[in-house]
């Protein structure tokens, strides 16, 4: 994508040894593939402390005798989860809402910009709910508030950063490439539940300003470093989107500079209607978009269920013993055997399914691409899902061993779709051939499907809140049948992608028995 202002980072002017010649377009690749994960991955760290104090701020635990928790006001009374439920609706309503409006305006301004106002502003709002703690605020419309406009800023994230890393990479492997890269927000959870966890003991506001402080850090690196597009440094995009080479002779690239205004000017007149910002109910209407988006929300929904009710599951669920013996080995952490876990343990333990989420994004994306079909992966690994959730309610406090791998297998299962449609479906479908490569409908494509799901990712955790009074096993039903929906809105995009599997192994038959 070719923002209307390009204008290079400030880093380059610093350390002009980055530009070309003296940088391969090879080098370029990995230093924005690894710059972009570390901005995603420091967004899904500074919004993972809200699912490690849940069970700080809720509810006291009253069968744990030896427990002093007293919970914070508002959310220590009997309607306790219930007010976690709608604290998390808060972010993830105006996440979702500004996705679909951070996607429109990022296909007309500078990327990078409005990635690095996205990071400050995450970084200072999730701050200010921290601060909830030393000022001793327990006004539910303060959280509330902080919430609402921090997820506004949350969504500017997700558009810009596919959008660059689909500017940079071609179709061809984009799966491995993809699942590899997205595996930032597994990282990034981890990155934030163990932060979160490991200052919790010195109170929960620290629990926020740690993860806001690292959002912020990383911004300054995106701001001075960041390159949108291969074109700002004088590559080009072939035709053919599978391949990136130079576009200048190496006369030219020396005087970069004084040639770039030229460029800009040359690529608008050349190709405007290619340039041109795709409308948002343009964008609905391509194929794959409306079933892949409708997928992804009920497959976010149960991912998000996760992501902030996990460690309050653990919490209040389990008491295993080799648990605690294994996390005594594994971390230093003293526990008594026969109560329920610490708040630092269960954070720490939920960092298993995140681990497994890592595998599932690189799997199936690897899977995607050898079978060239996203819907049927995408399929397949929701309906495994399904039992092993199952397995995972059932069996998951018996043994320390179960527990950790049901609760790895969960998280490779759920998060390997999730992974793949935020991220290679999203830019196979903002890139097709039906509108002849207008790199400039990517942010817009993504903004939907994620925009999509991300109303299911408020949806979770708000229903977790509320049918978790009546037990977690209507909790897990209610996952299962998310993940069932999830797979019959690929089930027609799935059958068209076997028939053409099929279709070219008789081909194939066909000319090898020719030959």
């Amino acid at each position: 994508m070719r923002s209307n202002t390009p204008s290079l980072a400030p880093g380059f002017t610093l350390f002009p040894s980055l530009k070309p010649p003296h940088t391969t377009l090879f080098f370029h690749q990995i230093f924005v593939l690894i710059l972009t994960f570390l901005a995603y991955a420091s967004f899904h760290a500074s919004r993972k402390p809200p699912s490690i104090v849940k069970s700080v701020l809720g509810p006291t635990f009253q069968t744990d005798s030896t427990s002093n928790d007293t919970g914070w006001a508002p959310f220590n009374g009997p309607e306790g989860t219930h007010r976690l439920g709608e604290l998390d609706l808060a972010f993830l309503t105006s996440y979702a809402i500004g996705m679909y409006f951070a996607g429109h305006v990022g296909d007309r301004i500078d990327l990078r910009l409005f990635l690095v106002f996205g990071m400050m502003g995450s970084g200072i709002l999730t701050i200010i709910f921290g601060f909830g703690y030393w000022f001793d605020v327990h006004l539910l419309g303060y959280f509330i508030g902080v919430q609402v406009i921090c997820g506004v800023f949350q969504s500017i994230g997700w558009p810009c950063v596919v959008s660059v890393v689909g500017n940079w990479f071609g179709k061809e492997k984009r799966g491995l490439i993809m699942g590899v890269w997205t595996s930032h927000t597994s990282v990034g959870n981890i990155i934030g539940s163990v932060v979160a966890s490991g200052v919790l003991e010195f109170g929960w506001g620290w629990s926020f300003l740690v993860p806001g402080i690292l959002i912020i850090v990383v911004g300054i690196l995106v701001f001075c470093f960041l390159v949108v597009s291969p074109d700002d440094l004088g590559f080009e995009m072939m035709s053919s989107g599978k391949e990136v080479e130079m576009s200048v002779g190496e006369e030219n690239v020396v005087n970069l500079e004084k040639v770039e205004s030229e460029e800009a000017g040359l690529l608008e007149n050349k190709d405007s209607d290619s340039l041109a910002a795709i409308g948002f109910l343009e964008a609905w209407r391509l194929p794959g978009v409306a079933p892949f988006s409708f997928c992804l929300f009920f497959s976010k929904l149960v991912a998000y269920t996760f992501l902030y009710w996990l460690p309050f599951y653990i919490r209040h669920t389990a008491k295993m013993v080799d648990v605690y013996l294994f996390l005594q080995i594994c971390v230093g952490i003293v526990a008594v055997a026969g109560v329920h876990l610490s708040h630092k343990t269960a954070g720490i333990l939920s960092t298993i399914f995140d681990i497994g989420g890592v595998l599932g994004g690189v799997l199936a994306g690897f899977i995607s691409d050898v079978i060239d079909a996203r819907a049927v992966t995408s399929v397949t690994f929701l309906l495994l899902s399904i039992p092993a959730l199952i397995l995972y309610r059932i069996y998951g406090s018996v043994s320390m061993v179960t527990n950790i791998g049901l609760m790895f297998l969960s998280g490779l299962l759920v998060n390997g779709p999730y992974s793949l449609i935020t991220t290679a479906v999203a830019a196979d479908l903002g890139t097709q051939d039906l509108i002849k490569g207008n790199s400039r409908a990517l942010a817009t494509v993504t903004a939907i499907i994620d925009g999509t799901g991300s109303v299911g990712a408020a949806l979770g955790p708000l229903l977790a809140g509320y049918i978790s009074t009546r037990g977690w096993n209507s909790v897990f039903l209610m996952l299962i049948f998310a993940i069932f929906f999830a797979s019959i809105f690929l089930v027609r995009v799935a059958k068209t992608e076997i028939g053409r599997m099929v279709s070219e192994g008789k081909e194939l038959g066909s000319s090898v028995t020719a030959s």
